[in-house]
Parts: C-alpha cells; structure tokens; sequence
C-alpha cells in the first residue's frame, strides 16, 4: 500500500514539474514577442475593417504564418486566411479568430485610436472601430501560432489556425465552408474547434464554461412599400413609415406574448432607414432586425409573428399584392454549445493562470448569454464538432473596479469606449497557448 501511495506521489510531482516547466516555456516565449505583438495589436486596432473587407488584416496574418512555416491558404470567402501545420500524430486542433470590426465610431483617447471611414455598398460612409476586441483575438491567434512552432517538442498533432471574415455579420464562418474550406481547400477537418473573446472582465479573470453558452441569432431586413408623396398631403400618400413604427411597436409583443416566459428570446430593431427630407413621404421604409432564440420553436415564433404582423399593417392600409413588405435574411447562427469534456480540461489547465480559482468562471458562476458567435458554424456539420470557447477579462483592473463600484462594467462590447488594456495582449497570449497545448495533450 504504501509502495503504491508512493508510486502515486512521484508520478503527481513528475507531472507538477512538467506543468510547471511548460508553464516557464510559455512565460518566456510571451515576454519575449511581447513587443512585437503589441505592435501588430496597435495596427491592427488603428486600421479596423469591415466583414469581408479584411483585406489588411487577412494579409498581414498570412504574411506571420508563412513566416513561421505554415501552409497557408488564402481568399477563402473573399478574405478568409487558414495556416495548417503538421507535427507527427496526433489530433487535430482548430484555432478560430474572427478580423472584423464595427461600424462604430471610436471615442477613446489612446494614441492608436481608429480614425477610419469606410464606403458602404450603397455609397454611405460609416466610421470603423474595433468594439468588440476582434483585434486582439487576431492578434493572440498570430502569437499562438507562433509559439506552436517554435516549440514542436511539447504538442503533437496537427493544428490548423482560422483567421475569419465577417462574424459581426454572422456569415463568415459558413461562408468559408460554403467556399469549399475543407473540398476545395482541403483543410482537414479537426477533431477540436477552440475560440477565444475578448470580455469586458478584469484583465486575470477568465471564463471558461461548458454547455450552451451564446444564443442563436438571425439578422433579417424587413421592407415595408408604400406611396410616396408631398409631406403636405399624405391622404394622398401610403405612408410607410407609420407602417414600419406601427410595426415596430408591434413586433414587440412577439416576446412578451407569444414566447414561453421561462424562456429566454430578443427581438430588436437595430436601425430605421427611410427618406432624405422633411417633406417628403417616401416610397418605402426598411427595419434592420436582430433574433436571439436558444430553441428552434422560439425562433420560429418570431419569424412567424413578424410575418403575420407585416401582412396585416400591409392589409390595414391597402397595399396593393406586389406591393407587399418583404424579408431578407441574412446571417444567422444556431445556439453555440461548449462540449463538457474539453472545456473542463481547458479549464483545469488555465487555472494556474489565475489567482483565486473564483476568477476562472465556470457554469456554476456564469449563466449563458443572449450575445451570439458562428465559429461553431466551421464544424456544425462535420461529424466531429467538440467545441471550447472562453473569454479573456480586458479591462484595466483598477477601471473594473471603479465601475464595478457604481454597479456597471467599465465599458461595453459594440461601444465606442471599448478599450483593451494591453496588458491583456500578453495574458491573453498565454490563455490561448495554454489551452491548445491541454487539448493537444490531453489524455
């Protein structure tokens, strides 16, 4: 008994050493790029870019990978970036970060602030930030993949890093597999997807937690058509404008009355676009729209509510058969779910990372949230889908606090104010070397 206890004792101090020394490895290769990939951080947040318009962004994480001796494809869905390494057997890990940005002004005061403008489709110009720390996660996908090839001797495998197009829009992960990113690309198909966000949390504190933890989410323009005409006589006139407001105020009682109270579900209209001028009635109104739903039958009481609801304001006011509103749907994602299994050894292994185990957040402490992802689209129909995505506090500790002290959090994801201390650059490095390293490794 005693033999076998001690049997037991070396092997527990064999694998603490290891732990241990791996985590010297890690420490040491972060501190050494620290500068390096604060920089492409810094560029990166000053020269932000729209879904599928990523083309910077694409090609300055193409021009790394190379560098560090990956096989990299490009232009998968327009701007899409895959580097596939191979370092003997082992399972395959897919690493997913998304590029884009919002269509959000930046209104913070640091020195590499986003000034940028861009042209939209239909000629308008909007300003560019990156609210939502997709700059970061592009940046701890470049520092991953290069500590993973510098150091072949602690993982085997094969792992496959995805720099993705236009998550903000919901379609670039399914439209990289729509391009053919396993046919046509031949990407192979992992065994494990990881994914990491940015989290208004303080920098130290992590979340890692398994089961559903993001909603499904559809985006969906609705256009109402009426008949245009002299703001001075609109008994001439369909207004549809007061179609879209009556609708708008109508849509609202989809949620509060249609859907089960216990269950969670959004519906928000984003924007309104009709007409130039004072005077003038327009022809025609469109209603930007976002669902949040974690169950199909929710999703389609929704849908179904919000066409039952146009057709009769359309009836309502006359409007003619080929004149009815009509929908677009855009993107759209189902329910991302965290496999138990791997998110627990993710977890056990990110908890040296911390310091209280009460600052790495699991399902007990964290409930899921009605925010969305698609990276889960990039393996939602492969018959290996085990999926761990975790979030990675970014704000100023002190500045967490302060805010936390007033009730709120120091600023929000899609806010002008979103602001990544840059000590989270490193940390976050970290975070991400860590967990691959688990998966590759784990028994």
């Amino acid at each position: 008994m005693r033999l076998h206890l001690s049997i037991i004792a070396l092997i527990t101090m064999g694998l603490n050493s290891f732990a241990q020394s791996q985590s010297a490895v890690i420490e040491d290769a972060v501190k050494k790029d620290t500068d390096k990939f604060l920089a492409i951080f810094k560029d990166l947040h000053q020269n932000p870019e729209l879904g599928f318009s990523e083309t910077r962004t694409s090609a300055i994480v193409a021009k790394e990978l190379k560098a560090y001796g990956y096989q990299v494809t490009e232009g998968i869905a327009k701007t899409g970036v895959a580097g596939v390494l191979k370092n003997g057997n082992g399972p395959i890990v897919m690493y997913r970060a998304d590029m884009d940005a919002n269509a959000v002004e930046e209104l913070t005061k640091l020195p590499y602030k986003s000034t940028t403008i861009a042209k939209l489709a239909d000629g308008s110009e909007t300003p560019v930030a990156h609210a939502c720390g997709h700059d970061s996660h592009t940046t701890w996908l470049m520092s991953t993949a290069k500590f993973l090839a510098e150091h072949k001797d602690i993982w085997k495998g094969t792992v496959v890093f995805i720099a993705q197009p236009a998550e903000e829009l919901i379609l670039g992960a399914q439209a990289m597999v729509d391009d053919g990113l396993y046919t046509k690309y031949n990407i192979p198909k992992p065994d494990y997807l990881f994914g990491i966000h940015a989290f208004p949390l303080p920098v130290g504190m992590l979340t890692a937690a398994s089961g559903v933890r993001m909603a499904g989410t559809d985006q969906l323009d609705v256009t109402f058509y009426g008949v245009g005409g002299h703001g001075s006589n609109p008994q001439l006139t369909k207004d549809p404008i007061v179609m879209a407001a009556s609708a708008i105020m109508q849509y609202q009682t989809i949620v509060s009355r249609a859907i089960d109270p216990k269950n969670s579900a959004v519906l928000t209209v984003g924007a309104i676009e009709a007409g130039k001028d004072n005077n003038v009635i327009p022809e025609k109104a469109l209603l930007k729209i976002n669902l949040r739903w974690f169950n199909e039958k929710d999703r389609n009481l929704m849908i179904e509510g919000i066409k039952r609801i146009n057709e009769g304001i359309a009836h309502a006011y006359g409007i003619s058969e080929e004149k009815k509103p009509t929908i677009e749907f855009k993107g759209w994602s189902y329910p991302l779910e965290n496999e138990p299994k791997i998110t627990e050894v993710v977890r056990e292994a990110l908890y040296p990372l911390v310091s209280d185990k009460k600052m790495l957040l699991d399902e007990s402490a964290l409930p899921s949230v009605m925010g969305s992802e698609d990276l889960h689209h990039l393996v939602i129909d492969n018959e290996k889908k085990d999926c761990v995505f975790i979030n990675v506090g970014v704000a100023e500790p002190k500045r967490f606090a302060e805010a936390m002290k007033k009730g709120q959090l120091p600023f929000a994801n899609h806010n002008g104010n979103f602001e990544i201390d840059l000590a989270a650059i490193p940390y976050g490095s970290k975070v991400a070397i860590t967990s691959m390293l688990a998966i590759f490794n784990k028994k």
